[in-house]
This record gives C-alpha cells, structure tokens and sequence, in this order.
C-alpha cells in the first residue's frame, strides 16, 4: 500500500517552519525590540546610532572572506557586536571610525598576504566595504534628514547584498545571509520612516 502523495495545499508545521526560517524570525525580533527600546528617538540620534553600526556589516564579509570559512560568521559578528556596543562609553573614538579603519586594516592583510577565494572575490568584498563604509561616513557627515536617506539606501543595498550571498552561497553561512538581509532591508524601512 502506497501512501498518498502530499497534497499542494498542506502547509508545513509551524515548528518546522520555523526551524527552516529561524533567521527570519530572529531579524524581525531583533528589530522589533530596537524598535520598541528607540522609542521617540529623534532623527539625528536614530542617524548616529545606524551610521555607527553600517561599517560592521561589510567588515564582517572581509573578515570572514579572509578567514576562509564561512562558519567564522556568527563569532565574528558576535566580536563585532561587542565592538559597536561597548566602544561608545568612551569618548575618544566613534564606532564608526574603528570599525573603518579596521575594514582598511583587512583589505590591506588582504592585498598583503591573499585570499582564500582569489582575487576577485576579494575585490568585490572590497568594493561592497568602500561603497557601505562610504555611506555610513557621508550619513554622518550631513544634514540628520538627508543622512537618514543615504543610511536607507546603504542599509537596503546591503540587504540587497545579503541576499545576493545566499543565493550565491558564498563567503558567509547561509544562515546570516538570510538574517542579515532581514535586518537591513527592514532598519532601511525603520529609517524613511523616522519622523
């Protein structure tokens, strides 16, 4: 006796959907709470805080690519993170400007010593870090409500690159690409939206 095939109506288990979109899940979380932890931020505050934290994620991708491996991710997002959030209870330097000169500090061990994907991708890893890292500065650099554009478009096109990533399954794991991406597109949103 043979079973009857799946009809194309049923829809997954909600836990196994959940175990296959995790990522997903997680992102829309971890904005949410930002969200509700902002509360009435004004513009300019909500501008410095996204312009602080852009840099990381091209910084991620290098120094994952230079790694070599794509299961470094989650660690090296997770010392990224540190950096972002701790290194604003000093005052001599902006997170920004340490997580820049760190991305410079890889692209130089880079161009240096190699890469374990070749040239190429490491050239386009350093292009994405030009173009994000670039964005963040300029955010900064002017007016709140024109900074607040640039950050949307670099938050939404490093979305875009995420996504690009997983569906290339390259450089970083699956599982932050999807995550990522996420977070980028709807930080984007969050910020046209800013009032």
């Amino acid at each position: 006796m043979t079973t009857p095939a799946p009809h194309a109506t049923d829809s997954p288990h909600p836990a196994a959907l959940l175990k296959r979109r995790w990522p997903t899940v997680l992102a829309v979380a971890v904005v949410a709470l930002n969200v509700l932890a902002s509360g009435s931020q004004g513009v300019a505050d909500a501008v410095g805080g996204f312009a602080q934290t852009l840099p990381l994620l091209p910084l991620i991708y290098l120094v994952v690519n230079q790694i070599g491996k794509p299961q470094a991710t989650w660690p090296v997002l997770g010392a990224g993170t540190v950096v972002v959030f701790a290194l604003p209870f000093q005052d001599a330097v902006a997170p920004s400007t340490v997580l820049v000169a760190l991305a410079l500090a890889v692209l130089a061990w880079g161009a240096v010593r190699g890469t374990p994907h070749g040239r190429a991708t490491f050239g386009v890893q350093a292009g994405g870090a030009l173009v994000f890292c670039g964005l963040a500065l300029a955010g900064l650099a002017v007016d709140p409500d024109l900074g607040r554009h640039l950050l949307a478009a670099g938050w939404f096109f490093h979305g875009v690159w995420d996504f690009v990533h997983l569906r290339l399954d390259k450089v970083v794991s699956r599982t932050f690409a999807e995550w990522c991406g996420v977070i980028d597109v709807l930080v984007a949103v969050q910020l046209l939206f800013l009032v």
